[in-house]
């Protein structure tokens, strides 16, 4: 069973980057504005789903290899350290000073749940980001790997669902101020770069 204090830690973490707007965020945002809000929320649903299938890869593969032995769980470790810390030092030295939201095509509700589905899924930096993201928050002696990655991946997907259906409805606020604050793509990264070299530290300790 995981503990309450892994769980806060772990909800704050997460809720921490979709705070920063992203390739997700965006595409929600875009889609709300150009299909309504209907549109948003379906786009929303389908990365949520797209995060669901990395979060059962991770759960059944993952945790195999994290139970196996001691030297298993030490290559995944300081293999997602070192992840973690490459994209945090990328993102903090990245010059991308606009944050543009993408251009979107009017389309139905179905057809951008379905989208964004299989964006998300062939998505490979969402499949890294979870094998090195989620191991953190996997403790031997807090019960079933099996349980505990189901069990995070599973608030990821339902927090991501709520948050984008949030953006979606709020589309028409938030679109405009993006666009008025361009600049906000610096602090991106600086933020962002920040929360990844923090949790490849925090990682780095991280004890079987």
């Amino acid at each position: 069973m995981i503990d309450l204090t892994t769980l806060l830690t772990y909800a704050a973490v997460v809720l921490g980057l979709f705070l920063i707007p992203g390739p997700a965020v965006l595409l929600v945002l875009a889609r709300s504005v150009t299909g309504g809000p209907r549109v948003g929320v379906a786009t929303g649903f389908g990365i949520a789903l797209g995060d669901l299938v990395h979060t059962a890869m991770a759960t059944f593969g993952l945790s195999a290899v994290l139970m196996t032995s001691a030297l298993a769980f030490s290559i995944v470790k300081y293999a997602g350290v070192i992840y973690l810390i490459v994209l945090g030092i990328r993102a903090l030295f990245e010059r991308n000073d606009d944050l543009h939201l993408p251009a979107s095509q009017p389309v139905d509700a179905q057809r951008a749940f379905r989208q964004a589905i299989w964006a998300e899924m062939l998505n490979p930096k969402t499949a890294l980001f979870f094998l090195a993201f989620l191991p953190q928050f996997v403790h031997p002696d807090h019960g079933s790997a099996v349980a505990q990655f189901a069990t995070l991946g599973l608030i990821f997907v339902a927090m991501s669902a709520a948050y984008t259906s949030l953006l979606a409805l709020a589309a028409g606020q938030i679109s405009p101020w993006i666009r008025r604050n361009k600049s906000i793509g610096r602090w991106q990264g600086r933020v962002v770069g920040t929360i990844y070299i923090a949790l490849g530290v925090r990682l780095a300790f991280q004890e079987r």
